[in-house]
């Protein structure tokens, strides 16, 4: 026999269609009984309201992760850009004192001996102040030539020093900790 809605023809020809519900998915009442039936789809009807309300307060509680995620990005976003626009703050600051001394200097009307002697002190409180950032100056005159730290600028042909022996500093080159900032421009010695 053909198969209706999970029942045989003959069980469908004595029910009345229009008013029947169709049985939960794999649940058919054993004795075709609409009472039992009903208690079986109010449960069902309960059950899937709850598994809705669970279904909202979990797509609910998504939202609100992915909202403070989103605002724990922007916030880390903004304080790394702040920190990368007053990073230098710390660099400036010991340099103030430097600048200070350079228009005091510039005011004092003294004797050009007196004047030297000034300037020199402020170099060396320059020097003081990028030391204490890290900043230190690359040895270079009597120095093997090292291409990692030294520019070559001139090869100079010459037996009193020995070969690739650096000559003379035209420039002073920097290391910050241990980074490169600016090579040392040199006279290399070149053996003839």
């Amino acid at each position: 026999m053909k198969k209706s809605n999970g029942k045989s023809e003959t069980e469908v020809a004595g029910l009345d269609l229009e008013h029947e519900l169709p049985p939960a998915d794999g649940d058919e009442s054993p004795s075709g009984v609409a009472g039992g039936a009903s208690s079986e789809e109010a449960s069902g009807l309960g059950e899937l309201q709850k598994l809705k309300a669970e279904r909202d307060s979990l797509l609910d509680r998504l939202a609100r992760a992915q909202a403070e995620f989103e605002n724990a990005r922007r916030r880390a976003s903004k304080e790394q850009q702040d920190f990368r626009d007053y990073a230098a703050a710390d660099a400036v600051k010991p340099l103030l004192p430097v600048i200070d001394s350079f228009e005091r200097a510039l005011q004092a009307k003294s004797e050009p001996a007196d004047f030297r002697s000034g300037v020199e002190l402020i170099y060396k409180q320059l020097q003081d102040a990028l030391a204490k950032l890290g900043v230190r100056a690359i040895p270079a005159k009597g120095e093997i030539f090292d291409p990692h730290v030294h520019e070559a600028i001139e090869m100079v042909e010459t037996s009193d020093v020995p070969d690739h022996e650096v000559l003379d500093e035209l420039q002073r080159g920097y290391k910050f900790k241990d980074r490169l900032l600016r090579p040392a421009m040199v006279k290399v010695a070149k053996n003839p």
